[in-house]
């Protein structure tokens, strides 16, 4: 057994030697003879090999590339990943992968988006290990849950977890905080919730089975040869003075200024307040710590109940924080995208490497922006060039941590990178 061990090893290490040495060739192969030293010099220790989704049999197209891959990560509309050959393709181009997606109304892949479809791409390691834990999750076990993630992944060696949620079913920050209760402030975390478009009626995650709801999944990523970098900013400009949460529980917003909060946030939408809660992902709120003013993140409603005049979030409202309604400018919004994106790469250090770069944005600037969502996927293009393939989806919340300084990481209405580069 050991033998047999050994020379699978050995196999293996001679296919990885031949296909970079073939993929060498390739690429000296192309471009003028001024380019070609440039093409020789660049290295791809993590691969990428993004897969074609064919509608036509709701099945990802056969890719032998691929069929080395470590990890599948996959994104797409709740009723097509729900068909069983949307994930035994995936098994099926890359037998020996994990398998994690979740559910979303808007995919990101390259530097594109589209509704109504599925995105993937493998992923190949060359010096990093994978380990993959899900668990069931609802909003009243979050923490306890984040924190049995945290324990099961922990280890000297992890470098950084991407968390995929059910969007509905979950207290974002308590999940989170879970994690960081464990493993501390600064190993990243990066991800985001399930997100079902404009209907928020299911959301799924897949971890190596079938997507269903009520599941969490968290990968972690371990070796010291991975920088993983994080991003995160809005764009959303303030309107309306600011208010006080007077009262709440975890996610559920009670008062602010001593007044029921759907009373509040109905005199502002107006007309608009009929359409809740999916009008109120057009004017998030910014909540503050008055004793930290650097302190402060993005708060978008999930439900709203009109007998009691109160409102869930996606994360917790504390009592005694500042909030403060927001509307979007298209031009604003694509330069928060832009700022994140910038923020991701100041801990990647190598610009002759590959890697890839995982976006999760928000379902409400995709459905304020429309049209002009593209703008902010060509943003984040433009900083990350083409040495970061770019991957990802409009979510119910996004997920990503910032060191010991910053909030517990649950943010929504906006854009966050998390960037992957093996050295």
């Amino acid at each position: 057994a050991a033998r047999q061990t050994k020379d699978s090893a050995s196999t293996s290490d001679t296919e990885k030697f031949l296909n970079q040495a073939l993929a060498l060739l390739w690429e000296c192969r192309a471009g003028p003879p001024s380019h070609r030293f440039l093409r020789a010099s660049k290295q791809s220790l993590l691969k990428h090999w993004p897969l074609t989704w064919q509608s036509v049999d709701s099945r990802f197209a056969l890719d032998p590339a691929a069929k080395a891959a470590d990890l599948v990560l996959y994104f797409g509309d709740r009723a097509l990943i729900s068909e069983a050959s949307c994930v035994a393709s995936l098994r099926e181009i890359c037998p020996r992968a994990l398998i994690v997606g979740c559910s979303t109304g808007t995919v990101v892949s390259g530097n594109s988006l589209a509704d109504e479809t599925v995105s993937a791409v493998a992923l190949s390691f060359e010096h990093t290990r994978l380990r993959l834990v899900s668990l069931e999750i609802d909003v009243a076990s979050s923490f306890a849950v984040g924190r049995q993630l945290a324990e099961t992944l922990a280890a000297d060696d992890l470098v950084g977890i991407l968390v995929l949620s059910d969007g509905l079913n979950v207290n974002g920050s308590a999940l989170v905080s879970g994690l960081q209760s464990v493993i501390g402030h600064e190993i990243p975390v990066g991800g985001g919730l399930a997100g079902d478009g404009a209907a928020f009626e299911h959301t799924l995650v897949g971890a190596d089975a079938a997507p269903r709801a009520h599941t969490v999944a968290a990968l972690g990523f371990y070796g010291d040869r991975l920088n993983i970098g994080l991003g995160a900013a809005h764009g959303w400009d303030f309107f309306g003075p600011n208010r006080r949460i007077t009262g709440s529980q975890g996610n559920v917003l009670l008062e602010m200024d001593d007044s029921p909060a759907l009373d509040l946030y109905e005199k502002y939408l107006g007309d608009e307040a009929a359409d809740l809660p999916t009008s109120a992902l057009l004017y998030p709120l910014l909540i503050t710590n008055p004793d930290e003013p650097s302190d402060h993140v993005v708060r978008t409603v999930l439900a709203v109940d009109r007998e009691t005049r109160t409102m869930t979030f996606a994360g917790d409202m504390p009592v005694g924080w500042s909030a403060r309604l927001m509307r979007g400018v298209f031009d604003n919004l694509t330069d928060g995208a832009a700022r994140a994106a910038e923020r991701a790469l100041l801990a990647q250090d190598d610009p002759s490497n590959q890697g890839l770069a995982i976006l999760v944005s928000c379902v409400g600037r995709r459905l304020l922006m429309g049209q002009r969502t593209a703008d902010e996927i060509e943003a984040t293009a433009a900083i990350l060039s083409d040495q970061f393939f770019q991957a990802g989806f409009y979510s119910y919340g996004e997920i990503a941590t910032r060191g010991s300084e910053g909030y517990c990481g649950l943010h929504n209405q906006t854009m966050t990178v998390m960037t992957l580069l093996e050295r």
